[in-house]
């Protein structure tokens, strides 16, 4: 296949779209949840355009992500909604910084009057540098643990610790005794790094422990070595949240994690036993770290993509309902059977064709006796999710709504839809008052909702609307259900299979078995939560007590 890969500015709002590729038609002889034809036949045209290898893996900033952006502001125009970005249009510009590393880099241990020298891509990856080209430091280390400071839960692994100047050396994740929100929250590497460079930590090196590199093998990080990162960039051209302060980081493999603790007081082995056993402590290493690398650093832009459907009440239709979705996946990138395309069917073309028929129903609804719901309906396609929820927080921090009018955030993100199921899986419900709504909407529905099958994964952070959470703004991800609708088929083994083979994948495409009729019933539950928030007299809020509520709530 034709492997392009090319960048350009991305094109004025007046750029014709492409049109759809026809689909071929929705086999529901299979599909037992496929109660609506038309629904699945319209998520079906968005998924086989979306992931198509033309659109070469919608990667931000690329001509192929331009191509869906443009593909989703026609469908909104199609629809009947109004634009919602700015100047009047479907868009809304979001300034990125890109960094890929132009060179191996070096992970030097020097201790005891030896040098022990890792080898790039198969023991370390240099950290990209967002704020200078090359890098080199050499200091002191000292392990802290987990770096996590949860006073709440009386954890501290920096007590004793002197960081001043110093590299520190951690461990991914949190105590596995926390409780999965602060689990959750504990574990961002935003929330670590910060945490460092407020002890006068100038640089990191995280050491992967082999529960990580079970999720993540290795090989498959080393594989992707010159992909390139991305933060936000601010009006002065710098990147946002890159930590300047931390002048060299540096990821380590686990097998190679006993050359970082070589000469230490305690083994890798030992150090990984203990971060099972939630026993960890803190020490300072003998000699010192020398980190080096250069990185390529280049603007690039790309777009959100943002409509509405006006609420039909004077004074609540300046509140809005977020709907969001991720339209980025991972681009072309290292080749698996051949293949090079990481199309991302259901990451997330899935997940935006859903957002779509949601705003479809929402639409005929409006247009019926009924009229349109009392709050505004907001649509937003977001870029950069895949960076690190970019294009997400771009809007939250910069939105081209009134800020303290978004009430709810309503999140799609990767639905693995492979086995026809009865019911669906609300990632963070239980934070907010929309449990009640999406209760009621899951009745009048006819889904059955299940309890998240894998807490651990802390996935409530981990996509669109933690940005929105971060901004006070309660949110909910709907995703695929886990009870079999045929007792054949497993729909939780088949999400299982697919993690395993082809999530960030070039497998992961549309020739892939989608129960296109449990989409279109999670559009209509979509497009039913939103109804009932859109209508209530009160908008929802956080639970008292809730940890993100108390952290992040306005």
């Amino acid at each position: 296949m034709l492997l392009l890969g090319c960048e350009r500015e991305a094109p004025t709002p007046t750029e014709p779209a492409p049109a759809a590729a026809q689909p071929p038609p929705v086999d529901t002889s299979k599909d037992i949840a496929a109660v609506d034809v038309d629904g699945a036949r319209r998520i079906r045209a968005d998924v086989t355009y979306l992931a198509d290898d033309k659109l070469e893996g919608r990667e931000a900033g690329t001509r192929g992500y331009d191509l869906a952006a443009d593909y989703v502001a026609k469908r909104f125009r199609e629809i009947g909604l109004v634009p919602a970005g700015e100047n009047g249009g479907f868009f809304q510009t979001v300034p990125l910084l890109k960094a890929t590393r132009a060179a191996d880099g070096a992970l030097t241990v020097k201790r005891n009057g030896r040098e022990i020298a890792l080898r790039a891509r198969e023991q370390f990856l240099p950290g990209l540098n967002y704020d200078a080209p090359e890098h080199a430091l050499e200091a002191p280390a000292v392990f802290v643990g987990q770096a996590v400071h949860a006073p709440e839960l009386r954890h501290d692994d920096f007590a004793g610790l002197d960081l001043t100047g110093k590299i520190a050396v951690v461990f991914p994740g949190a105590p596995a005794r926390f409780d999965h929100d602060r689990r959750a929250f504990y574990s961002s590497t935003r929330e670590k790094l910060r945490a460092l460079v407020e002890r006068g930590a100038i640089g990191a090196v995280i050491v992967n422990t082999p529960e990580d590199e079970a999720d993540a093998p290795w090989a498959h990080s080393a594989a992707q070595w010159d992909k390139a990162g991305m933060r936000l960039r601010d009006a002065e051209g710098r990147g946002v949240g890159t930590f300047p302060e931390l002048r060299a980081t540096a990821t380590v493999s686990a097998a190679a994690a006993d050359l970082i603790f070589a000469d230490g007081a305690r083994t890798a082995a030992e150090l990984f036993a203990a971060a099972r056993e939630g026993k960890l402590k803190g020490f300072a290493l003998p000699g010192t770290l020398a980190l080096s690398g250069r990185t390529r650093i280049e603007p690039v832009m790309s777009r959100n993509v943002v409509a509405a459907l006006p609420g039909g009440d004077a004074a609540l239709s300046k509140e809005y309902v977020a709907y969001s979705a991720h339209l980025d996946h991972l681009g072309i990138g290292a080749p698996v059977d051949g293949d090079a395309i990481y199309n991302g069917a259901l990451d997330n073309a899935l997940g935006v064709a859903i957002l779509l028929e949601a705003a479809t129903q929402l639409r005929a609804q409006a247009d019926a006796q009924d009229g349109p719901p009392k709050r505004s309906m907001l649509f937003v396609a977001v870029t950069a999710e895949e960076k690190g929820l970019l294009g997400a927080e771009w809007f939250a921090t910069h939105p081209t709504v009134p800020a303290d009018g978004i009430v709810a955030n309503l999140n799609v993100d990767m639905p693995v839809l492979l086995a026809p199921s009865k019911d669906t899986v609300p990632i963070g419900v239980e934070h907010s008052s929309l449990k009640a709504t999406l209760d009621a909407a899951a009745q009048d529905i006819g889904i059955a909702l299940s309890p998240d099958p894998f807490p651990e994964e802390a996935i409530f952070v981990r996509s669109d609307q933690y940005a929105f959470i971060r901004a006070g703004v309660p949110a909910v991800y709907l995703t695929g259900g886990m009870v079999s609708a045929d007792g054949q088929r497993d729909p939780k083994l088949a999400l299982r299979k697919f993690l395993r083979d082809h999530y960030h994948r070039p497998s992961d495409d549309a020739n892939l078995p989608i129960a296109y009729g449990d989409a279109s019933r999670l559009a209509r539950l979509n497009a039913r939560i939103g109804r009932l928030v859109g209508d209530a007299a009160q908008r929802p809020a956080w639970n008292p007590g809730d940890f993100f509520g108390e952290r992040f709530g306005k």
